[in-house]
Formats: structure tokens, C-alpha cells, sequence
């Protein structure tokens, strides 16, 4: 049983960069792509949909600082149980923030094509779901702070 809960702990401790990889490559890609179909549509302004498409690529950094927090010297079943819930569950976090943050910027991309002067409040949705991920870095910088070891 020992053995399992040890390999849980190294899935978690990975598991936040790999999550929010996805999560920053999922995004940046949905975002990207609106960007470059406004490239299409529009006559200028490009720098400004191609530097909002990469807004979701933050998760990913979250996630590699949440891994180097949860590190110790040893795994054992204790950190290792421990080390697995925050990582799986910020990961998560991280992974449905950053796809959803595409999503958003996707769409004020395509907004701002028709009406450019919305542009920067169109972003406040994105902002609030880049809260959120902060948020899943905060508390698991605090939980990984309270690890026994």
C-alpha cells in the first residue's frame, strides 16, 4: 500500500505543470486561433489579439512553482498522500482555467473585430478566470507549506 500512495505522490508532484501545460496549450491555441482569423478580418491591431492569445500560457508557470514548493528531500506515504491532493487538484485548477481562458479570449477576440473601442473590457472575463488561478497557486503554496517533513 506504501508503494501505491509513494507513486501517487510523485503523480502529484508533477501533475500541476503537466495539467497546466495542457491547460496553456489548449488555451493559447483557442485564442491563437481567433487571433489569426481577426488577422483576416481586420486591417490592423494585430500585436493586440496575438499578445491576449497568449494570456492562458501563465498556467503553466503556476504549475512549475507549485511543483518545486511541493518537493522534499524523501517521499514518504505522509507527504506523498499529501503531495498528491494538492498537486492533482491544482493541476485540475490550472488545466479548466487555462482552456476556459482561451475560450473567453477567443471570444473577445472576434468582438473586438466589429467593435475594437470594447476591446480591453472585453477582457475582464479572462482577468477574473487569471484569478482564479492565482487563487489554485496561492492555497497550494499554503497547503504545501503545512506538509509534515
Amino acid at each position: 500500500m506504501n508503494e501505491f500512495v509513494l507513486a501517487l505522490g510523485w503523480f502529484g508532484l508533477y501533475a500541476p505543470v503537466a495539467l497546466g501545460a495542457i491547460g496553456s496549450a489548449w488555451g493559447c491555441a483557442l485564442g491563437g486561433s481567433a487571433a489569426i482569423g481577426a488577422m483576416l478580418d481586420t486591417d490592423g491591431g494585430y500585436g493586440r489579439f496575438i499578445g491576449v492569445s497568449l494570456m492562458p500560457s501563465s498556467q503553466v508557470i503556476y504549475g512549475i512553482v507549485i511543483m518545486f514548493t511541493l518537493q522534499h528531500d524523501a517521499m514518504t506515504a505522509e507527504i506523498g498522500a499529501a503531495t498528491f491532493g494538492i498537486g492533482i487538484l491544482s493541476g485540475f485548477a490550472l488545466l479548466f482555467t487555462g482552456v476556459r481562458q482561451g475560450e473567453v479570449l477567443a471570444s473577445a477576440i472576434h468582438a473586438s473585430k466589429a467593435k475594437p473601442e470594447i476591446f480591453g473590457v472585453s477582457l475582464a472575463p479572462a482577468a477574473v478566470l487569471e484569478g482564479f488561478s492565482v487563487f489554485a497557486l496561492v492555497f497550494a503554496l499554503v497547503l504545501a507549506g503545512s506538509i509534515p517533513g
